[in-house]
């Protein structure tokens, strides 16, 4: 019976020890993992900038672009003319532009990736393949994880109506406004990336931005979602946007 106890014993220790481990590393190694794997990202981006392999600028005619200081509607802002020429596509798995959401800090960025594979999830955001392109007409939709792998969108429930989301591409800043409160839905619920989305309150095509991440916040079996508009763009240039200034 002595050896029974001892042995219950000693296994329960060794369990009890995996867990932690394994607590440990979901909470802080693939933090410092995802950090690192963020940071060269965006270095390989500024790098890339640098070196001058840039896209075409976009030419979406918004209200910071044009210098009038007029806001634009939330169906996606004035009319804007066609770009120059059609962008190229986004490389499964690279960075393409970089996200920044004053909401969530002013030293908050991350990489945003093409694709929302397990792999590319853990280097940065995804942009769901075949959604519209940066600035472009129809829904730029982007995804990230809530916890692990940095964390990325862990504050994503404070996010509210009217905060700015800006990205950059190294020739445009883009800046999004969000129209709503996080909504929850179901994962199977892939309307809320449609070209108009689905309950976002939009009624006509625009040039829209739609942020999803899991729920609750360590579990995955609901989503909550954000949707904006194009508010304004500059090129880079002319300096950082409002929504960046301190």
């Amino acid at each position: 019976m002595r050896v029974i106890v001892r042995t219950f014993s000693e296994l329960c220790i060794t369990v009890g020890a995996l867990i932690v481990l394994f607590v440990c590393y979901t909470l802080l190694w693939t933090g410092v993992q995802a950090d690192g794997a963020m940071d060269d990202e965006i270095g390989q981006l500024q790098d890339r900038w640098a070196q001058g392999s840039l896209p075409a600028p976009t030419e979406t005619g918004t209200a910071e672009a044009k210098g009038t200081g007029a806001a634009s509607d939330r169906n996606g802002g004035q009319d804007p003319e066609p770009a120059a020429a059609e962008p190229k596509p986004y490389k499964d798995g690279k960075p393409f532009a970089v996200m920044y959401i004053p909401r969530l800090g002013f030293t908050w960025n991350k990489p945003v990736l093409e694709g929302t594979k397990t792999e590319t999830l853990k280097r940065g955001l995804g942009h769901y393949a075949g959604t519209a392109q940066l600035g472009q007409k129809g829904n730029f939709a982007v995804a990230g994880h809530r916890r692990t792998y940095g964390d990325p969108f862990k504050d994503f429930p404070k996010l509210r109506p009217g905060d700015a989301v800006v990205l950059t591409d190294g020739t445009t800043w883009f800046t999004y406004r969000i129209d709503t409160k996080p909504y929850k839905t179901l994962p199977s619920d892939i309307a809320v990336i449609d070209p108009v989305p689905r309950k976002s309150g939009y009624d006509r095509p625009g040039r829209y931005l739609t942020l999803t991440t899991c729920e609750p916040e360590w579990g995955h079996s609901h989503r909550l979602i954000v949707w904006a508009h194009l508010d304004a763009t500059q090129p880079v240039e002319a300096g950082k946007p409002k929504a960046l200034r301190r």
